[in-house]
């Protein structure tokens, strides 16, 4: 664990931080008292998403605020206010309702990041069916295993992913009764067996009364790709609508004249509780970008947009670090105040990046699909300490745990004692099942504690650490080696750009570490960089700790939400069979 702490004195702010005393907020926090910041319906028991996150402000003083604006890829823009977006919204669940969906079908929506894709998720929502947002690089396969497991008798998507990955396996897909197309320009009007969603919204009304919705009602259904076999849904209900609010106030630091972006594709959670639901049910504006990374784009976005909260992942974040910090202050970004990241643990070395190349650290925060909303996280006015997830948010509980057979558990109260993050079940988002899989959720839970998976330590000062996932960490000669710790060691050398870090079977020690680094562009593979990297790591991490062997790769291979898959490199090093990889990147 890093020693180099970041203060934040309240006097640096440029805006006071929504939560300036986190022990007394955490102390005095209800989630009842939260869930009152929201309108509900009318019939004074019943909430909805869309509600929360456009009709109350459509109605109220910020129908003329802006809600989104999306960027076309080749330089498009389209601005929707919040009571355009009810507008829009409105007539696709007029469409919903006309074509006879009824409250609780499954609606996938395959697309990029255009307009269509959020008018379509809020739009279901405002029918009461689950939405489900799928990656629009996902082949014919995976799409067809999410359609089947999920029962969609919906889709949207556009006319040329429907032609290049969907047609092909309409007679495999018996339970999809419509498929509402976005019409590309090079393709033509008419596609058999679909339904032309433009012409459907033009001819709807605009006018639509959202039904009496239950809090524990089913609202959204994500995918998280297995180890081996099938992906699981897990389902998400509307009262998760409560902590997607609070915790973009609290951990992103929200205020009203925000302007915020989301880099995050709704394929992926987060792309969805914080790319849509939580900076709308905020009342603030959302930053939209079509286009896929590249670090220019990015830079240009963030100063010409005005953006002042921006929320990205780790990946993005080794990247632009690959082009230098220069390369960054050549920009000017003087509305930006807070950056956040998710994914995969934050390197201590891109948090410092942070300050050195905007001025601003980068603060981590820790979820998963599971709890559906940010659970731990460094908070706007916390002294950071690199490395760390940070504290966890208020009205969540979470502790180090020990299992201990059945559905015991054992809590570790002594500091930096390494074992399972668990947390206290009875948060809002909370996922309330596998879909078709009781059993596998049962399994999640001893005690009243969700168990995560996820391995971590916590210091004498309430900050946790991320160690790995239990199925990742290295067993080797008696040690337990989380490999987040030896990736983080060696991108401490200027040569190194990423590193993933696996165990590999060893008849002495059981398991000895390997690593897989690529390189800066400026950098060239050979075996002295070799020697020098495995002598740098001993010197850092220990002889016992550090990579016994090192593979020099192009790149790593990870999800499209930047999760290096670790157990894919090790299947690819033993030849062992690769499982799901439905949600790897291309090309890698």
């Amino acid at each position: 664990m890093t020693a180099n702490i970041i203060t934040k004195p309240l006097t640096s702010f440029r805006v006071a931080p929504n939560m300036s005393d986190y022990a007394r907020t955490y102390r005095e926090f209800t989630w009842e008292a939260a869930a009152q910041t929201l309108a509900g319906l009318a019939d004074g028991h019943s909430i909805n998403i869309a509600h929360e996150a456009v009709t109350r402000h459509a109605k109220g003083s910020q129908g003329q605020h802006l809600a989104l604006r999306w960027l076309g890829r080749n330089g498009a823009r389209q601005d929707f206010s919040y009571q355009e977006l009810e507008e829009q919204t409105n007539r696709f669940a007029n469409v919903l309702a006309g074509i006879g969906v009824q409250p609780g079908e499954r609606v996938f929506v395959l697309a990029g990041r255009i307009p269509e894709l959020y008018i379509a998720v809020l739009g279901t929502l405002k029918q009461r069916c689950v939405a489900s947002p799928l990656f629009s690089a996902f082949g014919p396969e995976p799409i067809q295993t999410r359609l089947t497991l999920g029962a969609g008798s919906v889709l949207v998507t556009t006319a040329s992913l429907y032609q290049k990955k969907i047609a092909g396996l309409r007679e495999r897909l018996p339970q999809l009764k419509h498929v509402l197309l976005v019409h590309d320009s090079e393709i033509p009007d008419s596609i058999p067996g679909t339904l032309d969603l433009a012409g459907l919204l033009r001819d709807a009304s605009t006018a639509f009364v959202i039904g009496p919705t239950s809090p524990g009602d089913p609202a959204l259904l994500h995918f998280t790709s297995g180890t081996t076999g099938k992906p699981k849904g897990a389902v998400h209900v509307h009262g998760a609508v409560v902590a997607h609010d609070m915790t973009g106030r609290l951990a992103l630091d929200f205020h009203a004249e925000d302007i915020f972006w989301c880099t995050a594709d709704p394929g992926w959670v987060t792309g969805t509780s914080y790319g849509i639901i939580s900076p709308l049910t905020n009342g603030i504006t959302s930053i939209v970008d079509e286009g896929d990374f590249d670090a220019e784009r990015w830079y240009s976005i963030l100063a010409e947009q005005k953006i002042s909260v921006w929320y990205t992942a780790p990946t993005a974040v080794r990247m632009m670090m690959k082009g230098g910090a220069e390369s960054v202050r050549q920009h000017e970004f003087p509305q930006l105040r807070f950056i956040a990241s998710v994914g995969e643990p934050l390197n201590p070395q891109a948090v410092q990046w942070g300050l050195d190349a905007f001025g601003l650290p980068i603060h981590d925060n820790w979820w998963q699909t599971e709890t559906g909303g940010i659970m731990i996280a460094n908070y706007a006015a916390m002294n950071i300490k690199p490395g760390s997830m940070g504290k966890p948010l208020p009205g969540i509980k979470a502790a180090i745990v020990k299992r201990c057979g059945g559905e015991a558990i054992e809590i570790i109260t002594a500091p930096d004692v390494q074992g399972e993050l668990a947390l206290k079940r009875g948060w809002p988002s909370m996922f309330r099942g596998y879909l078709n899989d009781d059993e596998r959720y049962r399994k999640c839970f001893a005690d009243g504690w969700y168990l995560t998976g996820d391995l971590a330590k916590c210091d004498q000062d309430g900050y946790y650490w991320f160690v790995g996932r239990a199925d990742d960490v290295i067993k080797s000669s008696g040690h337990l080696i989380g490999p987040f710790e030896v990736e983080s060691a060696l991108m401490e050398h200027p040569a190194v750009a990423e590193a993933g870090v696996i165990g590999k079977p060893d008849p002495m020690q059981l398991e000895t570490v390997k690593a897989f680094i690529a390189l800066k562009p400026c950098y060239v593979a050979s075996e002295a960089l070799r020697r020098e990297l495995l002598g740098f790591a001993r010197k850092r991490l220990g002889a016992a700790v550090a990579p016994k062997e090192i593979d020099f790769v192009e790149s790593l291979p990870k999800t499209r939400s930047g999760k290096i898959m670790r157990r894919l490199l090790k299947a690819r090093e033993l030849g062992l069979p690769e499982g799901d990889i439905s949600t790897l990147e291309s090309g890698a």
